[in-house]
């Protein structure tokens, strides 16, 4: 029996053009970082002003914006953190993501108004802390990566009706218990736990014995490698109904650190799948094959379930490489509606040649493979190939093109 509520899908927004591109791929709701307070220092992120944008286009579009406030604070960190949270209500968010007590306490005081989600960093593993926040006044827990389904819908059994369960279902794993990592604090001096990790889980490791400097042995887990913390991505694209029937109200979607063609392509494949799915459950198994192949043509490591089956037996782990899986190159950022004729404004992400085979993938509806014709360069000048970075250009398609339309090509391997 399908659920009559569909789960939210929760998409990353690591910049405007990000939040945009989420937005119109079908999200229902974004997670965005400001400039201070996120676990994601590199990422662009958002002025107040830029955050102040984002939110109007979101919710013009139907779509929420929660703002992620998930460091572990020290006490420096407090200072103009009660003013920036009342800015962040004024301009209209719709919750914001924390893990600190003292970083909820500053948040329940000073903007009463806004929602308050417990991020994973606050280790949601059982019920009982799930009441504990429920009864400070958080409405949803983000629960813990290791947990399975079980444990989830253990959770929900026993936590108030309207308190809200998120969990992720795609994306990069975190090596440490619900991501509060030191490791990069120790090897590299950046603190994960306030946004500035430097992903030492994805290095390249050997043993040198003291007395022999320079000897360097690999550090082998098993025949194939070296990689002892490389962790294959989630995906929960083929088990969507088992995520909705444990009580997951929002299903989240890790990656402000990726590329917009992530974040579209990703999007586009879990919106495909639960809308498919709450229309018809044979129809969603039968498109399960459709909806993996075009997740896959985003850049991805191997894919895992992770816990939600059980523990981690070994295979979840890639021991041979810590590089990504790219079988195709996002080629170009589609800027303006076409024109009669279906030409429209491309700014180039990646080169394309005049007679290549290329896709179009579209916010709304199917994509469509054509051969490029025509280009032509800002002067107006018709040329055959687009080599460089983020030149715009006129491209003539075979079909109508709307902006946030991206253009992919598949890899040649030869």
């Amino acid at each position: 029996m399908i659920p009559k509520q569909k789960p939210e899908l929760l998409a990353p927004a690591g910049d405007l053009e990000k939040l945009k591109i989420a937005v119109l791929y079908g999200a229902d709701a974004v997670y965005i970082g400001g400039e201070a307070y996120s676990l994601r220092a590199k990422a662009k992120n958002f002025d107040i002003q830029k955050m102040k944008q984002g939110i109007e286009f979101a919710h013009a579009h139907g779509v929420k914006v929660y703002v992620t406030a998930n460091i572990y604070a020290h006490n420096a960190d407090f200072e103009g953190m009660a003013d920036y949270f009342k800015e962040v209500e004024k301009i209209g968010a719709d919750a914001l993501l924390v893990s600190d007590l003292g970083v909820f306490s500053v948040a329940k005081e000073t903007a009463p108004n806004l929602e308050i989600h417990v991020s994973t960093q606050a280790n949601n593993t059982n019920y009982k802390s799930a009441q504990m926040w429920y009864q400070l006044g958080a409405k949803r827990i983000v629960v813990a990566r290791e947990l399975s389904l079980k444990e989830i819908a253990d959770i929900r059994q026993n936590i108030p009706e309207d308190m809200e369960i998120e969990a992720f279902v795609h994306g990069a794993m975190c090596i440490s218990y619900s991501g509060r990592c030191l490791l990069s604090n120790y090897l590299s001096g950046r603190d994960a736990n306030k946004g500035a990790c430097s992903h030492p889980c994805r290095w390249k490791y050997h043993l040198m014995e003291e007395t022999r400097p320079g000897e360097y042995m690999p550090v082998e887990e098993n025949e194939r490698g070296t990689y002892i913390y490389n962790s294959k991505d989630l995906c929960m694209l083929e088990h969507i109904p088992d995520l909705i029937h444990a009580g997951v109200a929002s299903l989240k979607i890790e990656g402000r650190m990726k590329t917009p063609f992530y974040v579209g392509t990703v999007v586009k494949a879990y919106r495909m799948a639960i809308d498919d799915y709450f229309e018809s459950s044979e129809k969603y198994q039968k498109r399960i094959p459709i909806y993996m192949q075009e997740v896959s043509k985003a850049s991805h490591r191997e894919y895992t379930t992770a816990f939600y089956y059980g523990k981690p037996d070994g295979k979840q782990q890639v021991y041979t490489n810590n590089s990504y899986i790219r079988e195709y190159d996002f080629i170009g950022m589609i800027k303006e509606d076409s024109d009669e004729k279906n030409c429209a404004i491309v700014e180039q992400r990646n080169k394309f040649s005049v007679g290549e085979e290329i896709e179009v993938m579209r916010a709304k509806g199917a994509f469509f493979s054509m051969k490029i014709e025509k280009i032509w360069n800002e002067a107006g000048e018709e040329i055959t190939t687009a080599p460089h970075p983020q030149e715009i250009l006129k491209v003539q398609f075979t079909q109508p093109v709307k902006k946030f339309d991206m253009m992919r090509k598949a890899v040649n391997d030869e």
